[in-house]
């Protein structure tokens, strides 16, 4: 079953004004880069890359570099073709997690395709089962607002049937402070409450607010700073108890070799269309689950990737929560493609049972909403 055909789709929709702020300021849209595979068979799959805050960059070197890199081989050698692409580009002068992201579309879009040449879903080819996945609500939502306002938003997704929440923290250590305190107040101990601070810290802030996300059992805080900060997430540490995630940002197996011997991140969020793609993330949580690390996927922005992350955390057996995207009007959750995942009532999740990841993509939204230059967040 030899590769024929590889492109890229750079899309973009904007956000109306008042768009989520985060730690890392004021969305204005929502990027993704779409993977098209096609066999010599006529099978096509489908996956996502990242947009690296530079959609048509990451398409441009799919649809260029790696594309001839490529073209030929089985599309049933994702191993082979993970090591060709790093050989060749990722491991010298390879622009580095530019690459890593250009991969994990192309890499995605293989694994969709075996499972529809095969008839069977990812997490069978991954050797998974159809078991539940517990699902956090987050995605870019539950943001910077005031107390109340928060409570309202939470509502509708805890009445959904979900059992954790992610908030969006990174704002000034007192706000942070009375938005946790209002949600546990609201929904009670056995709520699982998460934080994401989107870099938005200084070791000075993450001092302060660690002691009361400890008194409030808090389940984890997120990306405080930057991937490369090792000084400052081992400095972190020693100020509570509360669990420092990170590994969205973080590209390949060698730059979780880093996390695992620091010791100190030690909930772990490899992204399947950032980190080199399933291929990858098969060896990371592999690399983890010697160590007893829980992997809990961060997910990316469309429909493809959170159902590809659902399949993905069926088949390991250190899989953690789903990171289900609840914002409001996700045109890449909701129009890109088919229903890719359901909310039950039990709050989890359950991977798809139709081929490959399950997803069918409407080549025509692509058409109607193409790239948008310039930055996603100002």
């Amino acid at each position: 079953m030899k590769i024929v055909d590889v492109r890229a789709f750079p899309t973009s929709f904007p956000l109306p004004a008042g768009g989520p702020r985060l730690g890392i300021g004021q969305a204005v849209k929502r990027d993704a880069v779409m993977v098209k595979v096609t066999t010599e068979d006529g099978i096509v799959g489908w996956g996502e890359s990242h947009h690296g805050r530079a959609h048509t960059a990451v398409a441009k070197l799919i649809e260029t570099t790696l594309r001839q890199l490529i073209l030929g081989m089985d599309a049933f050698d994702t191993t082979g073709i993970n090591a060709r692409i790093y050989k060749y580009q990722l491991a010298s002068h390879g622009m580095g997690a530019g690459c890593a992201m250009a991969m994990s579309g192309i890499d995605m879009a293989l694994w969709d395709a075996k499972g529809k040449a095969l008839n069977l879903p990812l997490y069978k080819l991954l050797g998974g089962a159809s078991r539940p996945v517990a699902a956090y609500a987050g995605g870019v939502a539950l943001g910077y607002q005031p107390p109340a306002q928060l409570i309202d938003e939470a509502g509708p997704h805890i009445e959904a049937g979900y059992r954790a929440l992610k908030l969006r923290v990174g704002d000034t250590v007192k706000d942070d402070i009375a938005r946790m305190e209002a949600v546990r107040d609201a929904f009670g101990k056995d709520m699982a409450i998460l934080t994401d601070a989107n870099i938005g810290y200084s070791i000075d802030q993450v001092r302060q607010v660690m002691p009361e996300m400890d008194r409030l059992n808090i389940g984890w805080l997120e990306e405080p700073f930057p991937a490369h900060d090792h000084h400052l997430y081992a400095q972190a540490r020693g100020y509570g108890v509360t669990p420092l995630a990170a590994g969205e940002n973080h590209f390949t197996r060698y730059e979780f070799t880093r996390v695992l011997e620091d010791g100190v991140i030690t909930i772990w969020q490899p992204d399947l269309s950032k980190c080199g793609g399933i291929t990858e993330a098969l060896r990371i949580a592999g690399m983890a689950s010697a160590f007893k690390i829980p992997i809990h996927p961060h997910s990316s922005m469309t429909g493809v990737n959170q159902a590809a992350s659902i399949h993905f955390l069926a088949a390991i057996e250190n899989g953690g929560y789903f990171e289900a995207d609840i914002s409001k009007a996700n045109r890449f959750r909701d129009e890109l493609g088919s229903t890719p995942w359901t909310i039950g009532a039990d709050g989890n999740v359950r991977p798809n049972e139709a081929p490959g990841i399950g997803v069918e993509v409407d080549e025509r939204f692509l058409e109607a909403f193409p790239a948008i230059e310039g930055p996603g967040y100002v």
